[in-house]
């Protein structure tokens, strides 16, 4: 499609679907109960570590937030639905923003969880991230104003970012990212000095987490060889969740997990690859919405104990939004998470891939592997206040419209947003409308653990 039909396309679209519509979101009727939803989904995941996911919710309308990207979906599907795919992210919420090591060794801002990424309509990622926003200022303190000041940076920072990238060749969106010097020189003038200097300092901290910080965190030498540590029960080695021969079967179904990765990798990668000796695994909880699934790290070593190398194993289920947008095209979701990520990123980690293998339930598991730390950075969203929430915000509104631009018709949903501002005033409603039932869920969770329903484990 050239560039005039996709503006004629994504200005006709707003005479059935007016930007100001997208501030209507209410309940419907006939919602499911969120409580139940999560239930739902505990059925797939390891009995023992749900109570923590419950646990981890339970403390904040934000934390609870973070782990209802199942509920949220489904509130989303009753809306009318735009008909500008993108590949979602499925949970673009603040915290699932960061910053990471790309090949060259520069620190790049983007995207980092993909659990839950399919093909949908761009509104969706949009809306999670401007009710983060909302959530995240209410647990701030923040006035009413300023709520919805950081939400409009965010929509705006979309909305403008979209309609650079229209302008833009195919070639020219795709090699865009934000690296840290970039992005100094792009929002420091607007945040001052104060901002610039946590965003350099969280560089700094980034940059000394690597492998060899999370090797001398996690592992200790044990008979002269590099073992996990035990630290449960977020961190358990293998050899203490399970008895010895099932210990055993389960190293294997691991090892035949770690070839069937090897495959997934560019024959380059697989002989760098090659060039590590696998030593041990261990049972890592991390996140929240993704716990209960079947999450492990893997230790190598090359030359030496003084070269690891951490992959991470995480179970691939089948994503929050396919039951309201359609089955994955892909037979693996390990390879649906991995796919949609190299679609969304600019750049990423070189040994992402991705595996199925038959665990000890004889059940077969899907799962994407990818290091564990690679110069690793998270805003301190407890620490902002209004003016860093904002600039973190445009900076989350572009990132997002970034990777939009590179998987859908960028020219058509910039012509749907439109010069104005009234995309943005919806989404703010919106924001603010969605927080409060939000609120309302978390509640929900607190009473079903009050009352016996579900168990929660609070964490020291």
């Amino acid at each position: 499609m050239d560039g005039g039909a996709s503006i004629e396309r994504g200005k006709k679209i707003r005479e059935t679907i007016p930007r100001s519509s997208h501030a209507d979101w209410t309940p419907a009727p006939e919602r499911p109960d969120p409580v139940s939803l999560l239930e739902q989904q505990a059925t797939t995941r390891v009995p023992d570590l749900v109570p923590i996911r419950y646990g981890r919710m339970a403390v904040s309308p934000f934390t609870y937030f973070r782990g209802a990207a199942l509920p949220m979906a489904a509130d989303l599907a009753t809306t009318p639905r735009i008909p500008l795919d993108v590949q979602l992210c499925g949970d673009a919420h603040l915290s699932n923003f960061g910053g990471f090591a790309s090949p060259d060794r520069d620190l790049v801002f983007d995207l980092n969880d993909f659990d839950e990424t399919a093909p949908g309509p761009f509104d969706w990622d949009v809306k999670r991230l401007a009710a983060s926003i909302e959530i995240a200022g209410r647990s701030l303190n923040l006035s009413i104003n300023a709520r919805r000041a950081a939400v409009a940076e965010a929509t705006a920072g979309y909305r403008l970012a979209m309609r650079d990238f229209a302008t833009m060749t195919n070639l020219d969106v795709w090699y865009t990212r934000l690296d840290l010097d970039t992005m100094a020189a792009r929002y420091g003038e607007e945040g001052g000095k104060g901002p610039v200097k946590a965003l350099l300092r969280t560089a700094r901290k980034a940059r000394s987490k690597d492998r060899l910080k999370a090797a001398r965190k996690l592992t200790e030498v044990v008979d002269g060889d590099l073992r996990f540590v035990s630290d449960p029960p977020t961190l358990v080695p293998i050899e203490e969740l399970i008895a010895q021969a099932e210990a055993h079967r389960l190293e294997v179904a691991i090892e035949a997990a770690l070839q069937s990765y090897r495959d997934s990798l560019p024959v380059d990668l697989r002989h760098l690859l090659d060039g590590y000796e696998y030593l041990h695994t261990a049972r890592k909880v991390v996140g929240v919405g993704s716990v209960g699934t079947r999450a492990w790290i893997a230790l190598f070593t090359g030359r030496d104990h003084g070269d690891p190398l951490l992959i991470q194993i995480k179970e691939a289920q089948q994503s929050v939004l396919e039951p309201y947008l359609g089955a994955s095209v892909f037979p693996n979701h390990g390879q649906r998470v991995v796919e949609g990520q190299r679609l969304m990123q600019a750049t990423g980690d070189i040994l992402l891939g991705f595996a199925r293998t038959t665990g000890v339930d004889g059940g077969e598991h899907d799962y994407y592997m990818r290091q564990l730390w690679d110069w690793k950075a998270s805003a301190d969203i407890d620490a902002m206040d209004a003016k860093r929430l904002k600039i973190y915000a445009r900076v989350c509104g572009w990132t997002l419209a970034r990777a939009h631009a590179r998987s859908g018709d960028r020219i058509a949903i910039a012509a749907y947003l439109g010069g104005g501002d009234a995309f943005d005033r919806a989404i703010i409603e919106f924001a603010h409308r969605y927080a409060d039932q939000n609120e309302l869920d978390h509640r929900a969770l607190l009473a079903a653990i009050e009352q016996g329903r579900i168990t929660a484990l609070a964490e020291a």
